[in-house]
């Protein structure tokens, strides 16, 4: 499996696959420090369920005094921060500073940090003073959790936004990121910027993923050989190793579900327009949108919304359940689902391979669970739906990721670059830093020679539209299912031309101790079902374990 643009291919239309930003030379150019980090993460990605896995004491500075308990920071949950938070056990300013350390510890060689927020432990410090007044809104929720975010989603801030590249260091956004707003709004701190492949890889697909030129290569804490994945690598990468408590990221296809299976989290890439892309370096509006890596369902109900400076929110918020979304986290959310399970394209694996007994054992959990596993799928019909000798999503992305691009550009306060052909020369002057010999800018140069949206674009749009009708929306209604499964993400490219919601779960490690998950899939909207299926199956099973990795 090939991942290129921020996506996840397999090859030929389906099969099996597994599912960054530090100069030296330029940090006297950027407005806050750089690190680079790696080390544990949270069991229960979906839920915020009280736990506690190893006892140690965290400290404090100034005149903040230590946890009146020993209390573990590595591989809580959200919940477990704001019950620490209850029982003075623990600050927002002690937090921060547990992860300000991880991240200088481990991140010179994980690499999944761009920079840090030097306004953090600021942060930190109202975040405490407004829970000890007791102020509206500063108990629970993501009120004083420290939040990572893909470098694409856009800070008014003295952090930087630059999708990676060196281009774009030194320009300035107009305001917050959608989805920065509510997270501010929800009093989280904002810790940082994640790495992430370069332009959300859609520079050249040589790049590998995780590799961006501010900070080099971003590395699986798992195996350190391994591939990261995805665009939203380092967003996967920190939470994986308690570099954070929650982390974004953004998919166009397979950016969160590929590095989230890759990196034992969960991951939701929510329906296309439930949370907003506004203040977002884009690919294509059509399949980008906005998800998390860690404390999904927490952190959905903070972000998911109409935000008026993205159209697809006013739409997609008819899909927000009123009280949302914590309630469908069921222990017995698997009873009576109806789950699609397409053997031959999906789970065609060798006989006794540690994928084929792992996939196994979860089917019969499944069951046990109360789930209906239906296999006498039309197979065919599903595939014939998607195969072309042309590929549409490629030729309506070229002209959409242009046309998007030059519109955030030209909307920036301050840049060095104002379109797309910029970038292009400032890649070809600077190729030794954008490694543009070794990895090339064919996907860059192939947009920019589009010109705009014409007869060939739209006509790849009606076909894009098309395969999704008569292939998974026709699938799931004419057989009544509430998901389709695959194993790791190899479903992201059906579920990216339609704009659909999914949800990977850890499911188990191979044998170089790689973690890999499983995929509930479905249709717009369908978020509730979702949750209630993988959470079900997250709490019958209990796969994660953090990485192995020391510096």
């Amino acid at each position: 499996m090939a991942c290129n643009y921020g996506r996840c291919y397999v090859a030929p239309v389906f099969g099996i696959g597994g599912l960054s930003i530090f100069l030296m030379l330029l940090f006297s150019h950027c407005q806050s420090f750089v690190f680079c980090v790696g080390c544990q993460r949270r069991q229960d990605g979906l839920s915020t369920q009280a736990k506690r896995v190893e006892r140690g004491n965290q400290s404090s500075s100034g005149s903040h005094s230590k946890p009146n308990h020993a209390f573990s920071i590595k591989e809580a949950t959200v919940h477990d921060l704001q019950l620490a938070f209850e029982r003075c056990q623990l600050t927002s300013r002690q937090l921060v500073e547990f992860y300000l350390g991880e991240i200088h510890r481990l991140n010179p060689l994980l690499r999944g940090v761009i920079e840090v927020n030097p306004d953090a432990l600021y942060q930190a410090d109202n975040a405490d003073r407004e829970r000890k007044a007791k102020a509206p809104g500063s108990l629970g929720g993501l009120h004083g959790i420290p939040v990572l975010l893909k470098d694409n989603i856009a800070t008014k801030d003295k952090m930087s936004t630059t999708a990676g590249s060196l281009a774009l260091l030194g320009s300035v956004v107009p305001r917050d990121a959608g989805v920065v707003t509510k997270l501010r709004k929800a009093g989280a701190i904002i810790l940082g910027k994640a790495s992430l492949s370069e332009w959300a890889h859609f520079r050249d697909n040589r790049a590998p993923s995780g590799w961006c030129a501010r900070s080099g290569q971003g590395k699986n804490p798992y195996n350190l050989s391994a591939d990261p994945c995805g665009s939203s690598s380092g967003s996967a990468i920190s939470v994986a190793a308690n570099m954070a408590a929650v982390s974004l990221g953004t998919e166009t296809d397979g950016s969160i579900l590929c590095p989230s299976s890759n990196n034992a989290i969960v991951g939701i890439k929510p329906t296309v327009g439930l949370t907003s892309r506004a203040g977002v370096i884009p690919i294509t509006p059509r399949q980008d949108t906005v998800g998390t890596v860690a404390d999904a369902v927490h952190v959905l109900d903070a972000i998911a919304g109409l935000d008026y400076n993205d159209k697809a929110t006013i739409e997609a918020s008819k899909y927000i359940p009123g009280g949302g979304y914590k309630q469908f986290l069921k222990p017995y959310g698997l009873k009576g689902k109806r789950l699609g399970l397409l053997r031959n394209i999906f789970f065609h694996f060798d006989n006794g391979s540690i994928f084929a007994e792992a996939f196994e054992r979860h089917f019969s959990t499944l069951r046990q669970g109360g789930a209906v596993l239906v296999e006498n799928l039309d197979e065919s019909k599903f595939l014939a739906a998607y195969s072309s000798n042309t590929d549409f999503e490629s030729v309506a992305m070229n002209a959409e990721f242009k046309l998007a691009l030059n519109s955030y550009l030209k909307e920036l306060v301050v840049s060095p670059v104002r379109s797309l052909k910029d970038i292009i020369a400032f890649n070809k002057k600077f190729s030794d830093l954008e490694n543009t010999k070794e990895y090339g800018q064919q996907l860059f140069l192939d947009a920019e020679a589009t010109n705009g949206i014409g007869k060939k674009e739209k006509e790849a749009l009606l076909h894009l539209a098309k395969m999704s009708r008569d292939g998974l929306e026709k699938l799931m209604s004419e057989n009544k299912l509430d998901v389709l499964l695959s194993p790791f993400s190899s479903a992201s490219s059906v579920l990216a031309k339609g704009g659909y919601p999914g949800i990977i779960v850890p499911a188990g490690h191979d044998t170089e101790g790689v973690p890999f998950g499983i995929c509930f899939a479905g249709l717009k909207g369908s978020e509730p079902t979702l949750i209630e299926i993988a959470y079900a199956f997250e709490q019958a099973t209990r796969i994660r374990r953090p990485p192995p990795f020391t510096p």
